[in-house]
């Protein structure tokens, strides 16, 4: 994993958003409508339109689906919103977790 401490807040990318992959790397391209996707994966069409303006995560159920209808795997969806997920949170909570959490130190060990 790459450490990502010593980067200002302002040099940090803004997280991606797996409805934005799902957007520009696989419906635009396509042209595929959100209607129209939402209809050949057999979900509303709210899923979709929710999922494209990142307000909405990608669940299990959904992977699964565009895994199939894009010939990729849904560990590749169930991924990216974990890292997702995880770099918002990053941002969010890592100064409230330096503070709260205290770092464990490895027992000291006497030599006999």
């Amino acid at each position: 994993m790459t450490d990502t401490s010593s980067i200002s807040e302002e040099e940090r990318l803004p997280p991606v958003h797996p409805g934005e992959v799902l957007l520009e790397d696989f419906m635009k391209p396509l042209g595929l409508s959100q209607y129209r996707l939402a209809q050949d994966l057999g979900v509303p069409a709210l899923r979709i339109s929710q999922i494209v303006h990142g307000k909405r995560a990608v669940t299990a159920d959904t992977a699964l689906r565009l895994a199939r209808y894009f010939g990729t795997s849904a560990n590749v969806w169930m991924r990216l919103q974990a890292r997702y997920d995880l770099e918002v949170a990053e941002a969010e909570l890592a100064e409230r977790v330096k503070r709260e959490v205290t770092v464990r130190q490895p027992p000291m060990h006497v030599a006999t």
